[in-house]
């Protein structure tokens, strides 16, 4: 057994009779959606407002202290250790969730970070391997999962690319590379949509920084499933602060990447 999946957390003896979706009401109730990376705040915001929205939540992240914090935070998601930069673990992984709750309908790439400084020249293979890591993870577990979107009803599949890749600077460049190429590799997914599954959709989150855009994006993310996906897949939504309403307005927390 892969070391990376030692340790499961709130899993249960596993036999698949499809019981494992939770009872649970809401517009999103019976889908099923993995977070990748549900240990930032933006995993934190993103997990509670799809349990919220009655989908079964499965939680996945590489530190099993971050993971019992999220369990104590937002009950009743389903946590699970994973390196999802190891595509034997991410296959093991999928293995035991098709088991204990059949194929999933959502996959929410939130693994990321940031490095840079230094102009070309200081554009180090120590922040590059850390950051092509992220591109990593959503490879892997969007080819493990790939399967899974294009059958459900409503398969979706989110990520957060940045505006570095339109408009990238020296002092940036390894980052700007590294989100240019999870860009390209998620509107592929959404042209390979597009031919095997036009229920299913590929969306792409794009922003300056994350920082105060918590509660939007997972506002957003939440209301992918209620959207067309003929007009949502591919398309790169540039994210932004919505405009307060002064009858119900509330501070956003913020969110790291």
């Amino acid at each position: 057994m892969s070391p990376a999946l030692d340790r499961t957390v709130g899993e249960a003896a596993e036999t698949h009779d499809g019981a494992a979706r939770m009872e649970t009401s809401g517009p999103l109730a019976g889908k099923i959606v993995l977070i990748a990376g549900a240990t930032s705040a933006s995993g934190t915001a993103v997990a509670r407002a799809l349990v919220d929205a009655g989908a079964t939540v499965l939680a996945v992240g590489t530190r099993p202290e971050a993971l019992d914090a999220l369990a104590q935070t937002v009950p009743g998601v389903d946590t699970r250790v994973c390196d999802l930069a190891d595509r034997s673990a991410v296959a093991e992984l999928a293995m035991r969730i098709h088991v204990k709750f059949g194929d999933i309908d959502g996959l929410v790439h939130l693994v990321g970070g940031w490095r840079g400084g230094g102009g070309i020249g200081g554009q180090t293979d120590e922040d590059w391997a850390f950051l092509e890591r992220s591109f990593a993870t959503l490879r892997n577990t969007s080819r493990v999962f790939y399967d899974d979107l294009v059958g459900s009803p409503a398969g979706r599949l989110a990520m957060v690319s940045s505006t570095a890749v339109d408009r990238p600077y020296a002092g940036g460049a390894n980052y700007a590379a590294a989100k240019a190429a999870a860009d390209a590799w998620t509107r592929a997914i959404a042209q390979g949509f597009s031919k095997e599954a036009p229920r299913a959709a590929a969306a792409i989150f794009v922003v300056k920084s994350l920082s105060g855009l918590e509660d939007e994006l997972a506002r957003q993310v939440v209301g992918l499933w209620g959207e067309d996906p003929s007009t949502i897949n591919g398309v790169r939504r540039l994210l932004t602060e919505p405009v307060a309403d002064t009858s119900t307005a509330s501070d956003p927390a913020r969110i790291e990447e």
